[in-house]
């Protein structure tokens, strides 16, 4: 059966599938850059094939009109009504470019609409274009050019029917209404993007969110394993190894380090198990034993001192049971933390753990341990436990400082808010 990775690319669908057709080929091509042609237009749709037939077919009409008009007008001559028509009806052709240079078109066609009034509805059109497919500045200049120049084509071809301040008026608002249809048409076509560009955001927030979620996730079941496994592991094998190098010991000490293992190692599956059934249940608050906190630092450093280390404990804390619930399993993490690393790192040492603190001020806590005497056989490790407390110490509001001391110890310094 296959497997698919988890780093695998899933393929972004397609901007609305099975109705591309209903929509304009410029928005499809900023919808769906995978469509797009290097060095090519976007290809028509079937809405766009519809609006420029429509298109064509209203400059055509309009253009009829026209050229009645200028037949039966009495000051135009008949040559000049001839060479309005043939203007006209190449207008009326280079609609079909609309799409391709919509400021070309716009910028020809106000000449050709000072010399022909069959040309029109052709002229509207491209006025219409050039708002929808471009920005305002290109249609404020365009635009403003033909309203100056309406006066001046009435001027020179008065209208038979209506008075020149009519006419004028008539066209202005014609105009203006081309020009605002366009723009609107634009600024629905932007929001229908912008929107679009909203929703893939909130897409991408909403999948780095719960990418970091489980990182999270990760990282703090990897702190709580390390800290809980890590130092019944090491009274395992601080244990287990007291009994390969001393196999002549007595009876009563072996039958001690062995209820030790026996005890510890219940213990480790105990907090295993915990783990597995939070990772089951999502739930870690309903689910296995009461997490340790401060008051429970007496029977760590207990547990340690059967171990066979030397801990000396410096409690300054009036009633840990009043610790927030968080802090004081803090602050045993950290010393737990620190007692697995003496263990390992510095055998036979004696280690001093000071807790001190009061409500308002805070918990201190330090635990310093002096240079190990001779030499240490190497015991590798990452470092990621000291990292983890760092790390715990921060969540909780707090900091935490570690490092070499001045006699060549080692010793951990934090302080969490206690409020």
């Amino acid at each position: 059966m296959s497997t698919v990775s988890d780093d695998a690319t899933v393929p972004e669908t397609p901007a609305f599938p099975g109705r591309r057709w209903l929509l304009p080929s410029a928005v499809i091509h900023e919808f769906d850059p995978d469509t797009r042609r290097p060095g090519r237009r976007p290809r028509r749709t079937a809405r766009d094939w519809i609006v420029d037939f429509s298109c064509f077919l209203i400059a055509v009409l309009v253009g009829l009109v026209g050229a009645d008009a200028v037949t039966s007008n009495p000051n135009v001559p008949h040559a000049l009504a001839v060479f309005d028509q043939w203007l006209g009806a190449l207008a009326c052709a280079a609609i079909w470019l609309r799409r391709r240079w919509p400021v070309g078109l716009a910028v020809a066609t106000v000449p050709v609409g000072m010399v022909s009034d069959t040309a029109g509805g052709a002229c509207m059109i491209a006025l219409f274009t050039l708002a929808v497919h471009r920005p305002f500045r290109y249609v404020a200049w365009v635009g403003g050019i033909n309203l100056a120049l309406l006066p001046v084509y009435f001027w020179l071809r008065p209208d038979p029917e209506l008075t020149f301040g009519l006419a004028v008026a008539i066209f202005l608002l014609l105009t203006a209404a081309v020009v605002g249809w366009g723009l609107l048409v634009r600024s629905q076509r932007q929001l229908m993007l912008s929107l679009r560009d909203r929703a893939r955001r909130a897409e991408t927030e909403a999948r780095l969110r719960a990418e970091q979620a489980q990182r999270l996730a990760r990282e703090a079941i990897a702190r709580e394993m390390h800290d809980v496994l890590a130092h019944r592991l090491t009274l395992l094998s601080v244990h287990a190894g007291a009994l390969e190098f001393r196999p002549d010991a007595p009876h009563e000490e072996v039958a001690r380090a062995a209820g030790v293992i026996r005890e510890s190692a219940h213990e480790a599956l105990q907090d295993l198990r915990e783990i597995i059934g939070v990772l089951r249940t999502g739930d870690s608050d309903d689910a296995g034993r009461p997490q340790p906190t401060l008051a429970a630092l007496d029977m760590l450093v207990a547990e340690s001192r059967e171990a066979g280390m030397k801990v000396t404990l410096d409690s300054r804390v009036t009633d840990a049971d009043t610790v927030p619930a968080s802090v004081g399993r803090t602050a045993y993490r950290i010393a737990q933390e620190c007692l697995t690393n003496a263990r390992k790192h510095v055998p036979g040492a004696e280690v001093t753990v000071s807790v001190s603190g009061a409500p308002g001020e805070g918990l201190t806590m330090s635990v310093r341990n002096p240079p190990p005497d001779g030499e240490v056989p190497h015991v590798p490790g990452s470092g990621q436990g000291l990292i983890g407390l760092t790390e715990r110490a921060t969540l909780a509001g707090g900091r935490l400082e570690h490092g070499p001391e001045a006699n060549g110890g080692f010793g951990v310094r934090a302080w969490l808010p206690w409020r």
